[in-house]
């Protein structure tokens, strides 16, 4: 059996039609949602099982948990870079993180973390997986420390010798719907070019960036699973892995390329940042993935341009969810 936290979210759903495309239906998938039949992401997927996020965790402290594990792919957490609830954080992110693995290391199966690269905080420290550069990484917001908490707990616990922990970057594309105003910018701004024929970019506050010159590294969902699952077969691998295509672009770039993938001639407003986030905002991002090519993972990383094309084409325009 494979278990899928987060299997109903985003990058989970996606996942789940990664291991069907492979002939896998033996999944436990794990979430919070309350009826997985009406889950718009799950229609298309095949698994054999659902259980609530909260009686996975009581059967797997209480011992309950009696059937075979091959692989735990946790990536069920609370993803808001703008939560500001830390003990929800922390009991969400953190220790029930914790749970997870010890359960899999019990069971003997294969652990692959979600972590994140909100952990790199505006950069300065560099984007390395190195796991001797941890701690100087410095998070802006609450979400990024949960993440940081658990990485450093893995570390000085000697977990990160036997399980894996993938630090997502800007992941976008297929099965996002259901995440509000943490949508990707394609999906949002797909939507605002709809109702008004435009987009909104954040203004720069950074003098170093012009206004959409602010850069990302941007990854298609696609490309970020067939990484992770890179990692069900690749054992060898442990520690904390970047996931990201290794080259930022920036947030014009982005715009251009739905544009062009709507057939529309670019339209861009550049609009003031709220003050909130100011002093919380990435200006650069790029993922250093060289431990990943030297672990082995040869996955080819879709263009920017292509990836914004297939997920407007062939999702968007049409309306589809990801399936096997």
């Amino acid at each position: 059996m494979i278990i899928v936290t987060g299997g109903a979210g985003f990058i989970g759903s996606a996942l789940v039609a990664g291991l069907n495309a492979k002939g896998r239906r033996d999944i436990l998938i794990v979430d919070t949602i309350a009826e997985p039949g009406n889950c718009p992401n799950l229609r298309n997927l095949s698994f054999a099982d659902y259980l609530s996020a909260d009686d996975f965790l009581s059967q797997i402290t209480a011992g309950r948990f009696n059937s075979p594990v091959d692989a735990v792919f946790h990536l069920g957490a609370c993803s808001s870079t703008t939560e500001t609830d830390t003990a929800f954080l922390t009991k969400n992110n953190v220790e029930y993180s914790k749970s997870v693995a010890a359960f899999a290391l019990d069971k003997k199966a294969r652990l692959v973390h979600a972590s994140s690269a909100a952990t790199y905080g505006d950069g300065s420290n560099g984007f390395s997986d190195d796991h001797a550069k941890l701690r100087t990484l410095q998070p802006l917001n609450p979400y990024g420390q949960s993440k940081q908490d658990f990485d450093l707990w893995a570390l000085d616990n000697g977990m990160l010798e036997k399980i894996v922990a993938l630090k997502y970057f800007n992941v976008f594309g297929p099965n996002e719907y259901h995440k509000a105003d943490m949508r990707s910018f394609v999906l949002k701004g797909y939507e605002q070019i709809k109702q008004t024929g435009k987009v909104c970019l954040f203004k720069s506050h950074n003098p170093d960036y012009k206004d959409g010159c602010q850069m990302r590294d941007f990854l298609y969902v696609k490309d970020a699973v067939d990484m992770t699952l890179f990692f069900l077969a690749g054992k060898i691998a442990n520690g904390v892995f970047n996931i990201g295509s290794g080259q930022a672009r920036t947030w014009l770039d982005l715009a251009n390329a739905l544009f062009a993938a709507m057939n529309l001639k670019p339209d861009i407003e550049f609009i003031d940042m709220p003050e909130i986030l100011r002093d919380k905002y990435q200006y650069f991002t790029q993922a250093d993935i060289s431990k990943l090519r030297a672990a082995g993972c040869k996955s080819q990383i879709t263009s920017l341009e292509n990836a914004v094309k297939d997920y407007v084409q062939n999702y968007l325009v049409p309306n589809r969810y990801l399936s096997a």
